[in-house]
């Protein structure tokens, strides 16, 4: 007949546990209670009932002891997401070099890249921007799917219109798209000048109140 013996990683874990408590917090309040009733059984405050004193102040102890917490996951930082940002920035720059663009849609993808190397350039403002979850995942949309998918529509469309004209013009579609993108960059940019603006001007008021405060 079988029978059911403690595996070692169960003896290992039940081992572990009990190793844990006597680390936690509420054994260590716990035990302190409970050294507190061991000195008043020692001046004979306690009587002939010091071992429930000594449970008593133990188990209240251990009640009134902070519960023990699993640590805070640890997430990359917001500069570690720009730094990837950054090498995908030229991931697709190397990209864009490789496809024939008309003078218009060229002239907008300047503009473009010249807001992306502004926004992630390491200094002050790729650290504000760093503040800016929202910022961050706006910047990371336009580069991972918003420009290639743009780009990438206009030149399979392009190659579709040669073989049977007549439809709309994929040029002026990507300038479309490129001049929204423009938009929205510019519009992440404001957002950042609009934050340091108010970030000023609350200076302002905290020096007028100061200066109002000491008269």
């Amino acid at each position: 007949m079988a029978t059911s013996r403690p595996t070692k990683a169960t003896a290992g874990g039940r081992a572990g546990r009990a190793l844990a408590y006597l680390e936690s917090a509420k054994n260590l309040t716990g035990s302190a209670c409970a050294l507190g009733g061991l000195a008043l059984t020692f001046t004979g405050s306690a009587g002939a009932y010091w071992p429930v004193v000594v449970a008593g102040l133990y188990g209240a102890g251990a009640l009134i002891a902070p519960p023990a917490r699993p640590p805070a996951p640890q997430f990359p930082a917001p500069a570690s997401q720009l730094d990837g940002l950054r090498k995908d920035v030229a991931t697709l720059r190397e990209y864009l070099t490789q496809v024939g663009l008309p003078p218009a849609a060229t002239e907008r993808l300047d503009s473009i890249r010249e807001l992306l190397d502004g926004l992630l350039t390491p200094g002050w403002v790729s650290e504000a921007l760093a503040q800016d979850p929202e910022g961050i995942h706006v910047l990371a949309r336009a580069v991972h799917r918003d420009l290639p998918e743009s780009v990438d529509t206009y030149v399979r469309t392009r190659w579709w219109t040669r073989m049977a004209p007549g439809g709309q013009d994929p040029e002026e579609q990507l300038v479309h798209q490129l001049a929204l993108l423009h938009g929205e960059l510019a519009g992440l940019v404001a957002g950042l000048r609009e934050a340091e603006e108010i970030r000023q001007q609350t200076h302002t008021r905290y020096l007028e109140d100061r200066g109002t405060e000491s008269t």
